[in-house]
């Protein structure tokens, strides 16, 4: 297989590279992939600064961790790795306090169990901006050919994270409101790396917590390490039989959230990002503009125009958050995928961070959940109803499809009028009545998405039906 900068195996796309352990995510890969960052390093920054290390719960990414810390240490830099799994948040945080050169996460967040990944943080403590991981692809043309880790390589030290960690997130917390409220929290780790973060950090806040699913299973109990859908199904049994206030879990790296409320009820991400944008505002006093991505819910809008807040529009992907949340004030920044982070945070999407927000939105409330919810969306004229069509596509039929798109474009969906036509991200339909589509590339999967927000739910139907038709009649 060559391994040149054009290689179909090794290439870096919304956050990281990712690929099928054994298949395309190799150890002569990572080895190419670590020598091509080296390259970066070398040319970014001093060596008196540390590189980090950390991987997550998955098959073989300790052992990939170690591969690459060998091959930095080989390579003349300090290294430090983590003495075990680690949440993506809690390693940026890290690179961004203790003066580092950035930190490689091998892990693959939400993805299936085959799937391993990598992914450089710079010091900035967020994801790599696309001129950086550009310069990494380029650098892959000059690494030497994949070999095992150099013979000489200098001691590496182990190093625990957490304390540091948890003692800034308590500090962006208002943790006596939280432990005056007595919350019952329901927690599913789903076999990830926040197990011993969030629960932790639940219990320093008063809550009263049962933990599933805390240990490490590479297989991730034959489901996803996703904390959405059917994978929420035990978190929702356990919050209905025991009468919780609130349920929470986090995906394989601990950077996307997924909320349970006291009925039993999965909050979208987007309702999440909502309540918590008002609670931020009305509650703590916050004030800073909303960034959301193109897939994400327009009540954002609506809230930031009430509140009389600037409102950004990036593409899909946290480190155009992360990037506008390094150039402004940002109250809250957020994508209907579950990640967000807020003001005062690192510019890295925190599940942990989310769960514990929630909490004390609950407790400054002094209300339900699910009775938040509803006031929000009454607030913001809500509820708007979204869709998501996943089309298993490569990249040839994913570029004829969106190429017709452009071509010849649909002046109307549903009987709805298309306003404009947005090419941020993909390629975005924006209706007369505020209701969109967008179809873009997965950017982390052979997959072509199609997601769409309208005010009804048959109004969702229809559009979602008309996409589906358009799109499989292009199908070559």
């Amino acid at each position: 297989m060559s391994l040149n900068s054009h290689s179909p195996a090794i290439r870096f796309g919304t956050d990281g590279w990712r690929g099928i352990i054994a298949k395309d995510f190799t150890f002569a890969n990572v080895v190419r992939v670590t020598q091509a960052i080296v390259h970066y390093l070398d040319l970014t920054y001093p060596r008196n600064r540390p590189v980090l290390v950390a991987y997550d719960t998955r098959f073989l990414a300790d052992q990939f961790a170690e591969t690459a810390a060998g091959i930095l240490s080989g390579s003349g830099w300090q290294v430090q790795l983590t003495d075990r799994d680690c949440p993506t948040p809690v390693i940026a945080y890290t690179a961004r306090h203790r003066n580092t050169a950035g930190a490689l996460m091998f892990t693959a967040s939400h993805n299936p169990a085959p799937y391993c990944g990598i992914k450089y943080i710079p010091d900035y403590g967020g994801p790599a901006i696309t001129t950086i991981t550009d310069q990494i692809m380029a650098n892959l043309a000059q690494a030497a050919s994949a070999s095992s880790a150099p013979s000489s390589i200098a001691p590496i030290s182990t190093f625990d994270p957490s304390a540091d960690y948890l003692q800034f997130l308590y500090s962006l917390l208002d943790v006596e409101t939280i432990r005056r409220a007595h919350l019952k929290v329901k927690y599913d780790a789903l076999y990830s790396t926040s197990r011993g973060y969030l629960d932790t950090a639940l219990a320093h806040c008063g809550c009263q917590i049962q933990t599933l699913h805390a240990y490490r299973d590479v297989l991730f109990g034959g489901g996803l390490p996703e904390p959405r859908g059917q994978q929420l199904n035990r978190l929702v049994e356990a919050v209905r039989r025991d009468g919780a206030d609130l349920g929470v879990a986090t995906d394989g790296d601990g950077d996307r959230f997924g909320i349970v409320d006291e009925q039993g009820n999965i909050l979208s991400a987007n309702v999440v990002l909502l309540l918590l944008a008002r609670h931020l505002l009305t509650h703590r006093g916050k004030t800073g503009a909303i960034v959301r991505t193109v897939a994400t819910t327009h009540l954002l809008d609506r809230l930031a125009v009430q509140h009389g807040l600037d409102l950004y529009e990036t593409p899909v992907g946290f480190k155009y958050i992360g990037e506008k949340m390094r150039q402004t004030q940002v109250l809250i920044g957020g994508e209907e995928s579950g990640g967000l982070s807020i003001l005062g945070h690192i510019p890295e999407k925190d599940g942990i961070l989310a769960g514990l927000l929630v909490a004390e939105a609950i407790a400054s409330a002094g209300k339900p959940l699910s009775q938040l919810t509803k006031e929000v969306l009454a607030e913001t004229g809500g509820p708007l109803y979204q869709q998501r069509l996943d089309f298993p596509l490569d990249d040839r039929h994913q570029t004829h499809i969106l190429e017709s798109f452009i071509t010849a474009p649909p002046k109307q969906l549903a009987n709805i009028a298309v306003r404009r036509i947005g090419y941020q991200d993909g390629i975005k339909l924006y209706l007369a009545d505020d209701s969109w589509v967008l179809l873009r590339p997965s950017g982390t999967e052979p997959l072509l998405r199609v997601q769409l927000e309208s005010q009804t739910c048959q109004q969702s139907a229809a559009i979602a039906a008309e996409m589906k038709e358009w799109i499989e009649q292009r199908i070559l």
